[in-house]
């Protein structure tokens, strides 16, 4: 690995899992002496997380982790529906999809297992598979990047919702109905519950940020 992707990845995991909060100044000089390599591969990472939404330049401060708003949240959900409902479209639309069937079932059988801590990195794996799985049938690679970019907002957006075991029990649920849709090959169903899961997502964080700011 380059060693201004592997500042990049560590910049970027860090931020995602809120160990470096929002307003943080990344000083090149800082973190190239906590990464262990040259500024320049530093430099390079930090462009790339501000390309990415994670950081934005500031005047007279330098590179600084983006802040995560309300409204934030509410942007990224609108681009959120719009992309997703249309890669669900299009990989129900797919002549192969033997996979979701399996998926769907992988996900009802999770909606039991989630409340054990041990399984939600195995659920997490399991969505990822399932976005990937729909990118690949989608086959749409102008969808597929612009969700690549906005999913790694989203990993740290879900961070705030904390992980709910009731929550996580429905997500499945809801994952289990996409799945579904798309292997029965009905692209407005899948469509439509794409739609429902993200309504529930975003009530999720919402209501989770405003009880956070009430403490």
């Amino acid at each position: 690995m380059r060693a201004s992707d592997k500042a990049y990845e560590s910049l970027r995991t860090d931020i995602v899992e809120w160990r470096i909060a929002p307003g943080t100044v990344l000083a090149e000089v800082e973190q190239s002496e906590r990464l262990g390599v040259s500024r320049t591969p530093v430099r390079e990472a930090l462009g790339r997380l501000v390309a990415d939404g994670l950081a934005v330049q500031q005047r007279g401060r330098g590179t600084v982790v983006s802040e995560v708003s309300d409204d934030h949240v509410e942007d990224l959900f609108v681009l959120r529906v719009a992309l997703e409902c249309a890669s669900a479209k299009e990989a129900a639309s797919a002549t192969h999809r033997e996979n979701f069937a399996n998926l769907a079932d992988r996900f009802d059988a999770a909606a039991h297992e989630v409340k054990s801590p041990g399984s939600r990195e195995a659920y997490y794996q399991l969505t990822q598979l399932l976005d990937d799985s729909i990118d690949e049938a989608a086959n749409n690679k102008y969808l597929s990047n612009a969700l690549r970019t906005l999913r790694v907002n989203l990993q740290r957006v879900r961070r705030m919702a904390k992980d709910n075991p009731r929550r996580l029990k429905e997500s499945a649920r809801e994952h289990a109905a996409i799945a579904r849709a798309i292997a029965s090959g009905n692209p407005e169903v899948a469509s439509a519950a794409t739609i429902v899961h993200l309504h529930q997502s975003l009530t999720h964080i919402m209501a989770h940020s405003a009880g956070s700011e009430r403490q």
